[in-house]
C-alpha cells in the first residue's frame, strides 16, 4: 500500500474516531415510537367530549433522554385540525425547523399528514414539556419531557425514591376550538376553563370528579422528585401540599438553589423539579392548585383542583384528607415573596455565564389593548376588539411560516423594524390611562440580531385595561433573570440592583403586575424564534414578536439546511 493511501486511511480513521467522541460528547440519537394525533372521548364534569389527543391519551406522553440526546419523532395527524407540536424549554441549536409554532418555524401538519421532528438537546437538564403550537389545541395535547444527567453523572442532590409528572392544566367543558373561533370573530374575552385538573383529572371538589381523583402513593421516609407543569391555557397558579414542605432544586431545565417553601408559583409554560420528602404520620393528604389572578376586574377561573398524596402503611383513612393554605387569588406578595427565592445553582458541575456586557438594549411593553370596531359592534370594551401588543404592536401572524420566507428570501411576509424602544412614553402603570393610548398597530415585526451578540430585553408590563401578571417565553434559548421590580424601569437606577451573580437561568418569565423584569441572553443560536405571552389569550391577541438571529461566519455556527419533507403551506 503506498503512502499516500496509507495516510488518507489514517486521516479516515481519525475523522470517524473524533466524530465517534463528538457523538458521545453531545449524546445518542434516539428514534421514539409515532405520535399519532387522534379525536378521543374523555369524560369529565359529568359529561363527555372528544378531545385532540396524541395516541389517545391525556396528557400525552412523556418523553425521556438524557442530556444531550437528539430524539426523531414522527408525527401523524388523524385528527381534524392542522397541527404542530413544539418542545418548550429546549433549545434546538441550529435547528428552528423542528421548533413548531405555527406559521413562525412551519406550515402546520394537515389532517392526514405527517412531518418528523428533529429534537435536539443540548445543554438542558430536568423538566421541559412538549406541547401543540397552533391554535388552542395545546388545552389537550401536551406532555412532559424527563431530561436525565449524562451516564457518568448524577443530580445535585440524593437521587429520590421516583420520579413523578405533576402536570397542571385547564379543562373546557365546550370544544376549545369553538371557543377559540366564537371569541375571535365577536373581539370579546373566550370563555373561562370549566376546571383545573391534575394528571389530567379535576379532583374532589368538582361534580363527577371524585373517582377519578389522581392519587400519588408514596413511602414515609421516602422522598421524590415532582416534575411540575403548567400547562394550563390561561391562569398562573398557586400549588400546595397540605402539611408538606417543597424543596425546589430546577425551573425550566436548569438547578437553582435548593428553595424549601410552602407553596410554589408557577405560571403557564414555565417547569420545576421540586422534592418531597414523605415525613408526615401515615395519612391522606390533598395537594392543590387555584389560580394566582393579579388583573383588576379581569375575569379567571376561580376553582380549585385537587390530588391526594397517599402514603402506604396500615392507617384508618380520615373521612376527607388535610388541606393546604394557600395564598388568596390576588396575593401579589406571596408572588414576589416566592419569585425572588430561585437563584442559579452556579456548582463546578453546573456553571453558567451571565453575559457582563450588553450589544443590544430593548426596552419593550406589554399591553392588553382595545381596537375600534364598526358600529361598536365586538364584545370587547364599549364595543372594541380586545387585542395585545409588545411595544403597541399588536403581532399578526402570517399564512406563511416566517423560517421559510426569510430562508427563501420572500419579501412582504414580516418587517424587520422591531423597536428598540416603545414608540411614545408615558406613566405606564398609572391608576388611570387615556384611552387613546389603548390602539395599537397590527403589524408583523421581527427584530433581527448579530449571532453572539448579548441582547438584554427589559419588559415593561403597562396598566392599559388593568395590568395582569405575564408569563413571556422565548424560544431558542435560556436566559438569565438579571432583575426585576414594579413601577416603571429606571435606566440608571435599575441596573445597579441587577444580580449578575446567581440569577436564574429559564425561558419563561413573570412579568409582575404594573412591574418589569430585565433578562439576557447571548444570540449564539442561529435561526427564527417566537417570543410570546404564554397566557394563550394574550398570545393569540398578539403580544407577539420574532427574534431572528443571523448565521455566524462558519457551518458550524449557522442554522442547519433545510429539511426536504417540511409541511407546506
Amino acid at each position: 500500500m503506498g503512502l499516500k493511501n496509507r495516510v488518507l486511511i489514517s486521516e479516515v480513521l481519525l475523522f470517524l474516531l473524533l466524530d465517534g467522541l463528538l457523538f458521545l460528547a453531545y449524546g445518542k440519537t434516539i428514534v421514539s415510537p409515532d405520535y399519532v394525533l387522534m379525536e378521543s372521548s374523555y369524560t369529565r364534569l359529568c359529561s363527555t367530549k372528544k378531545i385532540l389527543t396524541v395516541n389517545g391519551q391525556f396528557p400525552g406522553p412523556a418523553i425521556h433522554v438524557q442530556k444531550g440526546d437528539t430524539l426523531i419523532l414522527n408525527v401523524i395527524n388523524k385528527g381534524k385540525y392542522n397541527v404542530t407540536l413544539h418542545w418548550h424549554g429546549v433549545k434546538q441549536p441550529r435547528n428552528p425547523w423542528s421548533d413548531g409554532p405555527e406559521y413562525i418555524t412551519q406550515c402546520p401538519i394537515k389532517p392526514g399528514a405527517k412531518f418528523s421532528y428533529e429534537i435536539i438537546f443540548s445543554s438542558e437538564e430536568g423538566t421541559l414539556w412538549w406541547h401543540a403550537h397552533s391554535d388552542w389545541s395545546r388545552a389537550t395535547v401536551h406532555g412532559a419531557i424527563f431530561v436525565y444527567p449524562k451516564n457518568g453523572t448524577s443530580y445535585p442532590f440524593p437521587k429520590p425514591q421516583e420520579e413523578v409528572p405533576i402536570i397542571l392544566g385547564s379543562w373546557f367543558k365546550g370544544d376549545v376550538m369553538a371557543i377559540l373561533d366564537e371569541a375571535l370573530v365577536n373581539g370579546g374575552e373566550p370563555n373561562l376553563s370549566d376546571a383545573f385538573t391534575i394528571n389530567g383529572q379535576p379532583g374532589d371538589l368538582y361534580s363527577c370528579s371524585k373517582p377519578g381523583t389522581f392519587r400519588m402513593l408514596v413511602q414515609q421516609g421516602k422522598t421524590y422528585l415532582l416534575r411540575m407543569i403548567n400547562a394550563g391555557m390561561n391562569e398562573e397558579l398557586f400549588f400546595s401540599i397540605a402539611k408538606h414542605q417543597l424543596t425546589v432544586v430546577g425551573t425550566d431545565g436548569a438547578y437553582i438553589k435548593p428553595l424549601t417553601v410552602d407553596y410554589v408559583l408557577i405560571t403557564p409554560g414555565q417547569t420545576m423539579d421540586i422534592l418531597l420528602t414523605a415525613n408526615k404520620p401515615l395519612s391522606q393528604y390533598y395537594m392543590a392548585a387555584r389560580a394566582y389572578s393579579s388583573g383588576l376586574g379581569v375575569p379567571f377561573d376561580n376553582t380549585t383542583t385537587t390530588a391526594i398524596l397517599q402514603y402506604s402503611g396500615k392507617y384508618t383513612a380520615p373521612s376527607s384528607p388535610a388541606f393546604p393554605s394557600l395564598p388568596y387569588y390576588n396575593d401579589t406578595a406571596a408572588v414576589t415573596k416566592f419569585t425572588k427565592g430561585l437563584r442559579s445553582l452556579v456548582s463546578k458541575d453546573h456553571p453558567i455565564d451571565v453575559p457582563k456586557t450588553v450589544n443590544i438594549r430593548i426596552y419593550t411593553t406589554i399591553s392588553i389593548n382595545t381596537y375600534p370596531c364598526a358600529n361598536n359592534s365586538c364584545d370587547g370594551p364599549n364595543g372594541s376588539r380586545v387585542l395585545a401588543s409588545m411595544s403597541n404592536i399588536s403581532f399578526v401572524t402570517p399564512s406563511i411560516d416566517i423560517l421559510g420566507a426569510y430562508y427563501r428570501k420572500i419579501s412582504g411576509v414580516f418587517e424587520t423594524n422591531f423597536p428598540n424602544q416603545p414608540p411614545y412614553f408615558f406613566d405606564f402603570t398609572a391608576n388611570e390611562l387615556p384611552s387613546n393610548l389603548s390602539t395599537p398597530t397590527k403589524a408583523t415585526k421581527v427584530k433581527v440580531v448579530d449571532y453572539n451578540s448579548v441582547v438584554e430585553i427589559v419588559i415593561q408590563g403597562t396598566n392599559l385595561n388593568s395590568g395582569e401578571n405575564h408569563p413571556m417565553h422565548l424560544h431558542g434559548f435560556s436566559f438569565y433573570l438579571v432583575g426585576s421590580g414594579f413601577g416603571n424601569f429606571n435606566n440608571v437606577s435599575d441596573p445597579k440592583g441587577y444580580n449578575l451573580v446567581d440569577p436564574p437561568e429559564v425561558n419563561t418569565v413573570g412579568v409582575p403586575k404594573n412591574g418589569w423584569s430585565a433578562i439576557r441572553f447571548r444570540a449564539d443560536n442561529p435561526g427564527v424564534w417566537f417570543m410570546h405571552c404564554h397566557l394563550e389569550r394574550h398570545s393569540t391577541w398578539g403580544m407577539d414578536t420574532v427574534f431572528i438571529v443571523k448565521n455566524g461566519p462558519t457551518q458550524a455556527t449557522s442554522m442547519k439546511p433545510k429539511p426536504g419533507n417540511m409541511p407546506p403551506c
